[in-house]
């Protein structure tokens, strides 16, 4: 049986000022990612608030911050990837952070509290979203512990709600 959620559309102006403000948080330009304004739709759940873009699971709002889901494609090639082997898979999906030793390599410059792509060694799949604890100068040289602090990954319980949408 499917929960009932509390939806609304955004306004215009309220969705062209709240679409600047997260892809500013991705370091992004609006006008790359869509070439209208999508419609905005903000979905209240028990977990915080979800944003649909054109109806698609896009963007959740976690504290104050705006993070994109795993849904959200049109944003998966402009964030830089941090690319781990198959070991590091089952653990990042059970909510730990990206340990240095499970990094492979690292894609595209980024600096500390950079939202950052988890992808899997194998497929390329995005398997998390998170946030980079270093400069990828410093990244690179780190040898033990959390480089990358896992914010949304396959299963969780965000997951879970967007893929009622």
């Amino acid at each position: 049986m499917s929960k009932r959620y509390k939806r609304h559309f955004l306004r215009d102006k309220e969705a062209k000022k709240f679409l600047e403000d997260a892809l500013k948080r991705l370091k992004t330009n609006l006008k790359w990612c869509f070439a209208n304004i999508p419609k905005v739709e903000a979905v209240e759940t028990e977990l915080g608030q979800i944003y649909l873009l054109n109806g698609e699971p896009a963007l959740f709002k976690s504290g104050e911050n705006v993070y994109p889901t795993l849904l959200f494609k049109e944003v998966f090639a402009l964030l830089p990837k941090v690319v781990v082997d198959m070991g590091a898979v089952p653990h990042i999906c059970n909510g730990a952070d990206v340990m240095a030793p499970g990094i492979l390599r690292f894609e595209r410059e980024f600096v500390k509290d950079d939202i950052v792509l988890v992808v899997d060694e194998k497929y390329g799949k995005p398997i998390a979203i998170g946030e980079i604890l270093y400069n990828s100068d410093e990244a690179v040289e780190v040898k033990r512990g959390a480089v990358v602090k896992n914010i949304h990954y396959v299963g969780d319980k965000i997951w879970k709600a967007i893929r009622n949408f």
